[in-house]
């Protein structure tokens, strides 16, 4: 690796300059690493599902209010 002071021009490659860089398997090679990757997906899916469940209650209510009156007005007569 060359010392810190030394410049590349911009048509050098970063490999020709500072060599290869090993491949580093990151978090995923761990059980540990894939077991915080499962717990964070875990938690966006049931942030999501909160949001997702929480629109879909309103929207089922209010369809129930809905079909309600218009099941009342039917009976009476008036549609």
């Amino acid at each position: 690796m060359p010392p810190v002071g030394i410049l590349v021009s911009m048509t050098d490659s970063l490999t020709a300059a500072f060599g290869a860089v090993p491949l580093q398997p990151g978090v995923a090679a761990d059980p540990v690493g894939q077991l915080l990757i499962a717990l964070v997906v875990i938690a966006l899916v049931i942030i999501v599902g909160k949001f997702v469940l929480s629109l879909a209650w309103r929207l089922v209510s209010i369809v129930i209010v809905i079909v309600a009156v218009w099941f009342l007005l039917s009976t009476v007569g008036v549609i």
